[in-house]
């Protein structure tokens, strides 16, 4: 890409919570969640019955969970998001690099985040409409080929611990240097 070409980019809090806009609506459904099941555990406990003690304190720690879960998933899907955005500056719209972001709706949501910000919004939408993938297809594919996939370091590594990636491109700075 020319710089002379690159859209307006927005602040980085922004790509953020576009980003992750599931993960975040996700986040704030496990918060109220975890505060009903703990309004319910504290309920049964003056109750004392032992079942729904054990069972409210179960859907508890569930929800409780996940809230952190979302948080890094959200976090790793920053990090694929800045990954792609430089992959995509660099080379232009590729079918490899899409490839890599296929995997699951939130990756793809980094990827056409960042395509989104670099002018190549029709390429990736085009380019995953022909490989079939529809805008309702959530549950990463890796789950319905792999039921172990909870016990393989590829799942945590790829959804939660996500390596930090730093941008090799202010791409901000290179938009107002082209307004100049």
């Amino acid at each position: 890409m020319i710089y002379l070409e690159l859209p307006p980019q927005p602040h980085p809090l922004v790509s953020y919570l576009r980003v992750g806009r599931l993960l975040h609506w996700s986040l704030i459904l496990f918060l109220l969640e975890s505060w009903f099941y703990w309004v319910q555990f504290e309920a049964s406990l003056e109750q004392f019955s032992f079942f729904w003690v054990f069972f409210w304190f179960g859907c508890f720690l569930f929800s409780f969970v996940h809230i952190f879960l979302v948080i890094m998933d959200g976090w790793s899907r920053f990090q694929n998001y800045k990954r792609a955005k430089d992959l995509l500056f660099i080379h232009g719209f590729n079918s490899k690099i899409a490839d890599m972001y296929k995997v699951s709706k939130c990756q793809r949501n980094a990827a056409f985040v960042a395509a989104e910000e670099l002018g190549y919004k029709n390429e990736i939408m085009n380019y995953y409409h022909s490989k079939g993938i529809k805008w309702f297809h959530y549950v990463p594919y890796f789950m319905t080929q792999d039921p172990l996939f909870l016990f393989r370091n590829y799942f945590w590594e790829r959804t939660f611990l996500e390596k930090v990636y730093v941008p090799k491109f202010d791409y901000r700075s290179l938009h107002q240097e082209r307004a100049i």
